[in-house]
């Protein structure tokens, strides 16, 4: 145990915002000198009761002997964390090393009027993640049997508890690494106070307006308007101190005059007073806080630091924000009719989520949704996303039981792999629509103050994929893929195309096909001439082609025809659509000047037809079936049992000690690149073996080597850029003899010294190596990184030209099922190199896999390891080889998404 003198530096990255188990929101940090005060008043606030359960006897006041041990520790034999809501302190979690320094003894202490906000939950995450960090691996406490409420708390975490009663006492003892069940208790808890945070927005008994105006045009007159208009169930108050009286109602000069409390406050006031109206709202115990006004991260440090002032202000104080630069919230609920938005009217009531971010595509996005008529259960405009984000909307969807499908348009990322644990997760009850332009990670948009990717655009489009959304590039796309999604979906890829024109008809089948659709049947002599017998023939023609059950889903491409509307057609087609319970989708094409609309969800039901049969119709035929293309590919991903998690038997143990050591005195951004030794150490603890080799000097020390390890062996560099160049003559193989390997070694001395790479003097690095020969196979190259945006990423290519030349790689962010390793295997268009390519014999793909998924453990687990590469991996028939590997270790960027609650910092 270290001397209690020495202190460690503050750990400000323990600092974190968290969501209590009711939504609302308090602050967790380190313990300080300068909470004594605050300690002593929890302290004298709490009932005899408590303070015997805690201290096992009670005492009225705390010494100050008593405070100073419990207010300065060390930071890493003795940890304290607070939780706190605005200056009060509300909860105490604490550890002290013992004796066996990988052992620390755990205590808490929870405020009286706070019990049942999960907060004795979320100290011991951390508390845990804390000591892991500082070498602690297992938990120890004493707890009176008659404190159930603590003893509840360890049982329900998840994680294997050994309990033991003794003179009185009940002695409980848990190793704290995650566990399986302790991360699936963690997500749980995480997403029940999250969707219950955002249920407290989009549902609230009372509204706001802050900046409320009687000038016309007005972003505070459109929202107090709008709110009042769209017929809000709850009660609505106008805040303006020089108005007596808005819109017939009274008013109120500042937020906290308003008798009652508010729930919700939309906030349109200039720049400048925006922050001192959050401290007014946060006073006043306002749950929720719409930004409207603009003009924060967009204006450069200044305004970027007044953006994360108002989130770090709003969330201490238990209050979610959405925005600056929010378009506004709305919920269609019947129940609710919430318009606290800039929409001019009440968005139609239907079934779709809706998430943007700045206003500009946020007004793009529901113009686009309100022309096809798409009804919504509620929409989120999240403007510069300083707070509430996609992931907490998710949260909410999910469990909401109006919303059957979602869709958000992304324009930057704050916590992509917490954004793939929840989509994945969502995506199997609800499909779950993306769009992302083709920047998104690499060029953040203005007012987004969130981390950038250095990793291949194309791992960002792999992790959507592995979380099963629907991806899309347009908010156009979007509202195709909705309109598909408003209806039945393809239980699979066959397809049958019905149209009037033959030219036409085999048009969309090519373009089906070419999505990788299967065209089952394909109908071109359908004759619509016919005014009056006209719709009862389609009728017949397309449940005919229904019931003969060659095709999943029918799209119905049209030119125009004198006397039949698109209306009647679709009516039709709906009927028909509800009837069996079949995907329909009508495209009517070069439709000009015609006063109908011929796109979007049509019949129009309206608000009032909710729920009545309608058909997804497209002008462009291209876009039906790309549309349609995308929803079968979800479907195919839903049909797939979720995939259980890549394991593997391995002895991790040593890894984190081995990691440490060489990290020892590493500051900063600084890295330090393990030696031969290291690296296969560390890829040992995970079952990864190195083929044997030794850096040699001299042709004497070559030999030797070759001896040692056994004929026939490998010459080659050491250097990175020069080890695998055969063409350059940095690269000798199957050397049988010592006369061979001698005159290899001299012939490889005069080869590299011509690109500088051999340093005279008897203390210079070897810069060639006798290396074991590899059994004859495909090289690959198995690679994993930590990007500062998603965290990890694994990529696998073959070796060559197909990586080197054609970029032709597969990327996947762990943690990775069995299905992932899988498919990242399969994914280089070189892979099939690996199944029997050309009469070739198929190889060990089984072992490659394991090989794939044993470095995403290791990756996944230590996000101090910055760059691993195993360059060439030679897979053979039966096994495999890895020849080389460079690892670099950096200090670890914290993760977001660890196995502790915490609200992004954006």
């Amino acid at each position: 145990m270290a001397d209690e003198g020495t202190v460690s530096a503050y750990p400000q990255h323990w600092e974190a915002d968290v969501v209590l188990r009711d939504g609302g929101t308090a602050h967790l940090r380190p313990i300080r000198p300068s909470d004594a005060p605050a300690l002593q008043t929890f302290h004298v606030s709490q009932s005899e009761s408590s303070i015997y359960l805690r201290f096992f006897s009670y005492k009225a006041r705390l010494t100050d002997a008593e405070l100073k041990r419990f207010t300065e520790v060390d930071y890493r034999d003795r940890v304290a964390l607070v939780i706190t809501v605005g200056d009060e302190l509300i909860g105490v979690g604490r550890y002290d090393r013992l004796a066996d320094p990988s052992e620390a003894e755990v205590a808490f202490n929870i405020s009286d009027r706070h019990q049942g906000r999960g907060i004795g939950s979320i100290l011991l995450e951390h508390l845990a993640a804390a000591a892991r960090e500082c070498g602690i691996r297992r938990f120890t406490a004493e707890v009176l049997p008659e404190n159930r409420k603590m003893l509840a708390v360890f049982a329900e975490a998840g994680y294997a508890l050994d309990r033991r009663f003794d003179d009185g006492v009940v002695s409980v003892e848990f190793e704290i690494d995650p566990t399986e069940k302790s991360r699936a208790v963690m997500e749980a808890r995480e997403h029940r106070a999250e969707a219950l945070s955002i249920q407290g927005l989009l549902a609230p008994r009372s509204v706001a307006v802050i900046g409320a105006s009687r000038r016309w045009g007005t972003i505070g007159q459109q929202l107090l308007a709008h709110v009042v208009d769209g017929g809000f169930t709850g009660s609505v108050c106008a805040i303006n101190p020089e108005a007596l009286e808005l819109g017939g109602m009274l008013t109120y000069a500042r937020i906290g005059d308003t008798p009652g409390r508010v729930d919700l406050a939309l906030v349109a006031v200039p720049y400048d007073d925006v922050a001192a109206v959050v401290a007014e709202c946060a006073a006043a115990g306002v749950r929720g806080v719409v930004i409207a006004s603009s003009g924060f991260a967009e204006d450069g440090e200044r305004g970027l630091a007044l953006q994360r002032e108002l989130v770090r202000h709003a969330r201490s104080r238990g209050m979610r924000l959405v925005g600056p630069g929010s378009l506004g919230i709305a919920n269609t609920d019947p129940d609710v009719r919430l318009n606290a938005s800039m929409a001019p009217a009440m968005p139609r009531q239907g079934s779709l989520g809706l998430f943007s971010q700045s206003a500009a595509i946020g007004i793009a996005l529901y113009a686009a949704a309100d022309r096809r008529k798409l009804g919504f259960s509620s929409l989120f405009s999240a403007g510069n996303r300083a707070d509430v984000s996609g992931n907490d909307v998710m949260q909410y969807w999910e469990d909401d039981v109006a919303t059957s499908a979602v869709g958000l348009y992304l324009e930057s990322f704050g916590n992509p792999r917490k954004f793939s644990r929840i989509a994945r997760r969502l995506a199997r009850s609800k499909p779950v629509i993306v769009a992302k332009s083709e920047i998104l990670g690499l060029r953040l948009p203005p007012g987004h103050a969130v981390r950038t990717s250095q990793a291949p655009p194309e791992a960002l489009d792999a992790m959507l994929r592995q979380a099963g959304v629907i991806r899309v590039s347009t908010l156009e796309e979007l509202v195709d893929v909705a309109q598909i999604l408003s209806g039945p979906q393809p239980r699979g890829p066959r397809i049958a195309v019905v149209s009037n024109a033959a030219s036409l008809g085999r048009v969309v089948a090519d373009g089906a096909e070419g999505y990788d659709l299967t065209v089952t049947d394909t109908v071109t002599d359908l004759d619509l001439s016919g005014r009056s017998t006209a719709l009862p023939a389609l009728r017949a023609r397309i449940l005919d082609l229904i019931d003969a059950g060659a095709a999943d889903s029918i799209v119905v491409a049209l030119v125009p025809t004198a006397g039949v509307k698109p209306d009647g057609i679709a009516e039709i087609l709906a009927e028909c659509a509800e009837a069996r319970s079949t995907t329909i989708v009508a495209a009517f094409t070069g439709i000009l000047g015609h006063p109908e609309r011929a796109e979007g969800l049509i019949p129009d039901r309206g608000t009032e037809g909710l729920g009545s049969p309608t058909v997804p119709a497209f002008t462009s035929a291209g876009d039906a079936v790309a549309a349609l293309a995308a929803v079968v590919r979800y479907t195919e991903w839903l049909s797939h049992e979720a995939s259980e998690p890549f394991e593997a038997t391995h002895d991790d143990d040593g890894a984190e000690d081995l990691i440490d050591t060489a990290l020892a005195g590493v500051t900063g951004p600084d890295l330090v690149r393990l030696g031969p030794r290291q690296a296969a150490d560390l890829l040992s603890c995970y079952g990864i073996s190195l083929l044997p080799s030794r850096p040699v000097a001299s042709a004497d020390e070559a030999v030797a080597a070759a001896e040692a390890l056994g004929w026939p062996v490998a010459l080659k560099s050491t250097s990175s850029s020069l080890r695998h160049r055969l063409d350059l003559g940095t690269v000798r193989l199957d050397i049988r003899d010592e006369p061979s390997l001698r005159s290899a070694f001299h012939f490889m001395e005069q080869s590299l010294s011509a690109y500088g790479e051999l340093a005279a003097g008897p203390s210079a690095e070897p810069r060639l190596e006798v290396q074991s020969m590899a059994p004859l196979g495909q090289a690959c190259v198995v690679r994993a990184i930590e990007d500062p945006l998603l965290g990890p990423v694994i990529s696998f290519g073959l070796a060559g030209d197909a990586v080197a030349l054609l970029d032709d790689w597969a990327h996947r962010v762990p943690p990775l099922t069995m299905l992932d390793v899988r498919d990242l295997v399969r994914g280089p268009r070189a892979s099939e190199k690996l199944f029997g390519y050309e009469g070739l014999p198929a190889l060990d793909v089984a072992a490659l896999e394991s090989l794939v998924g044993r470095v995403s453990l290791l990756k996944d687990r230590h996000p101090e390891v910055s760059v691993l590469e195993l360059k060439p991996v030679v897979v053979s028939e039966h096994g495999l080889t890895v020849l080389h590997a460079e690892v670099w270790l950096g200090n670890a960027a914290h993760r977001t998404d660890s196995a502790r609650r915490a609200m992004s910092d954006q």
